[in-house]
């Protein structure tokens, strides 16, 4: 699924970035491409086996659990990813549990894949939607374990670098699900596939809720702590989610300030949303404000 070339020339990274659709560049990829076409050809591979077999679902969240033991009961900042379906209701109407079950399987496979090749975490999955988060690093690629003390004048490179790493991630998801996943579902007359994708950045306190216990005849082999997440960054995300026209991305002011120039480019203001959106800016100088991808 990912592809790293340790030694490409400029032009051959351009090119993978614009058969992304992406136009931007991140300085962070010239160490680390992403070959775009080999993700839709394998996507639309799986795909046709979901639609054909009962599909495997072979995403573990262990990884996600082990990441966030080390930051049980303090509060990090991090960047978070919603994407969820659009009209899905409509497809469950339409289509047996069957068929439905495979299509919303494989394309929480696809997007958990992606999220992972971008350097990101699921979290969870709740129904059709994704629920995934990114850490931002310091210069040194070190975890920032004092990230509570981060203040908006903290904001700058190198986290646009990793927050950029979501955005990448974003644009990706809804490449694949264009030119891999809807080119297969409608050989098979089934209603194209289209997300919506909302991603911010703050505080977010994670907590732990009991613990998971493995066993086997009966009896306990392995516990483990069950970690989650709390915070208000949240439930921000997938309130932007819900605003985010069909396959279009929506980010909040604070990971907008994080961008540098150029993929700032990539998303204008949201205007006329009042109505609908009512949060307070976190940093208290009035409403605080979403981008739309163009």
């Amino acid at each position: 699924m990912q592809i790293i070339r340790d030694e490409v020339d400029k032009r051959s990274r351009i090119s993978s970035w614009s058969k992304l659709g992406s136009p931007f560049i991140n300085k962070l990829y010239l160490d680390a491409v992403i070959d775009i076409e080999s993700v839709i050809k394998n996507s639309q591979t799986r795909m046709w086996k979901a639609l054909k077999a009962k599909p495997e679902f072979r995403i573990s969240l262990s990884e996600t659990q082990t990441i966030l033991e080390k930051f049980v009961d303090s509060k990090i900042n991090l960047v978070i990813l919603h994407i969820d379906l659009v009209d899905s209701t409509r497809m469950s109407m339409t289509l047996s549990i069957d068929k439905l079950s495979a299509i919303i399987r494989a394309f929480a496979e696809e997007t958990s894949s992606i999220i992972s090749m971008y350097g990101g975490y699921v979290l969870k999955y709740v129904g059709d939607a994704v629920l995934a988060f990114f850490v931002i690093e310091d210069e040194s690629g070190a975890d920032r374990e004092n990230q509570k003390n981060i203040t908006n004048n903290d904001a700058v490179a190198p986290y646009s670098l990793q927050s950029s790493n979501a955005i990448g991630c974003a644009y990706t998801m809804i490449q694949v699900i264009q030119k891999g996943i809807n080119p297969i579902l409608n050989q098979y007359d089934y209603p194209e596939l289209k997300v919506r994708i909302g991603i911010d950045f703050g505080e977010i306190g994670v907590v732990q809720y009991g613990i998971d216990i493995d066993k086997l005849d009966g009896k306990a082999i392995l516990t483990r702590p069950h970690i989650d997440m709390i915070g208000p960054t949240i439930s921000i995300a997938v309130k932007m989610t819900s605003i985010a026209k069909p396959d279009q991305i929506v980010i909040g002011q604070k990971l907008y300030d994080m961008l540098e120039d150029t993929p700032k480019k990539t998303f204008k203001r949201i205007s006329g949303i009042s109505n609908i959106w009512d949060y307070a800016n976190r940093i208290g100088e009035g409403k605080y404000n979403l981008y739309g991808s163009l």
